[in-house]
């Protein structure tokens, strides 16, 4: 029996589909970076408070070991000119807007990652270095980090930096939450601590989230009726209020759904206790055996041309005939 193209592509999908059910458990995902709090820990930035003043960026950045400047410095107005994003060495960084309501009081926004409930970084992350906490941050392990920059590419928020000017030692760098300062000190994450007008609180998500809602049913006139973070990709544990549409201040519009959840069934079950790996063998040595040389056409090739089959094609070697001319020349001498 021999197939065409056409009909071993097909087969090989079928057993490849089936292969894949076979060891996807049924609506059920599993996650790269474990179980977390059912109510993680969480910050609300009330953006129409904040006044732009930048001392969490030096708070940021002195937290995380940087060596920052003097705070004084943070007082230049000057990096407002361009919209910023974080870098390897700067966590967070605050963005100024014009404000539509008020040209006196332009709108500050402080950007910085948003520690998904269900972080891409982590699901896409080969090696485990991205993970979460059960306190609901997301934290980075150098030492497993290979290098690959998934995460980077995975992050809906663009969020995770890469130090290239360090070609030997590179890291992925982003905001950890201060879960190091606060596994050991207590408290709160280093931003939240230093801002002289409150607008971040630190609390249990579900907590803040009620105390969002209040604030918007309080003040309908100052906020827009959207909690960003509450349903964007799943939920993040930080959780913004505003008073413009936040895709006017550069906030990417998200879907509900976490990318993980696309992923994650398939991606992980693949490879779980190697069992995959044998069953895509066998789909492999499969397709070698339905494409092998079958006897039936090599005999018919045979019978099409007896000469062949016997591996002599009546035709004289080139050796040979130099060697009958050799011989007729030493006759005519």
């Amino acid at each position: 029996m021999s197939i065409n193209r056409r009909e071993f592509l097909g087969r090989l999908g079928v057993l490849g589909a089936g292969a894949a059910a076979a060891t996807v458990p049924a609506g059920k995902a599993l996650a790269a970076h474990g179980e977390t709090d059912a109510d993680p820990m969480g910050v609300l930035v009330d953006i129409p408070t904040c006044i732009g003043c930048r001392k969490c960026e030096y708070a940021c950045q002195e937290a995380a070991g940087f060596a920052p400047p003097p705070i004084e410095t943070f007082e230049d107005k000057k990096p407002f000119e361009q919209y910023r994003r974080p870098r390897p060495d700067s966590y967070t960084v605050v963005n100024r807007f014009e404000n539509p309501a008020s040209e006196e009081r332009p709108i500050h926004s402080k950007v910085n990652c948003l520690h998904c409930i269900d972080p891409a970084c982590a699901s896409a992350c080969l090696v485990g270095a991205f993970h979460k906490e059960p306190t609901g941050a997301v934290v980075y392990d150098a030492w497993k980090c290979m290098g690959c920059r998934y995460c980077m590419v995975a992050c809906p928020f663009q969020i995770p930096t890469y130090e290239y000017q360090k070609p030997l030692t590179p890291q992925v760098r982003k905001c950890n939450f201060c879960a190091p300062r606060i596994a050991k000190e207590g408290g709160v994450p280093a931003c939240v601590a230093i801002c002289p007008v409150d607008c971040m609180t630190y609390g249990r998500r579900s907590e803040l989230l009620s105390l969002a809602r209040e604030k918007i049913a309080a003040s309908p006139d100052v906020y827009v009726d959207h909690v960003y973070g509450e349903h964007e990709v799943g939920g993040t544990s930080w959780m913004y209020l505003s008073s413009v549409p936040f895709e006017d201040i550069k906030f990417h519009a998200m879907g509900s759904g976490a990318p993980p959840i696309l992923t994650e069934t398939v991606q992980h079950a693949i490879f779980k206790h190697w069992v995959p790996p044998i069953v895509w063998a066998g789909i492999l040595a499969t397709a070698m055996w339905m494409t092998r040389p079958r006897e039936d056409s090599t005999t018919e090739d045979k019978t099409a041309d007896p000469s062949r089959a016997h591996g002599n094609d009546h035709r004289p070697a080139k050796s040979s005939r130099l060697e009958v001319e050799s011989v007729g020349a030493g006759a005519s001498s």
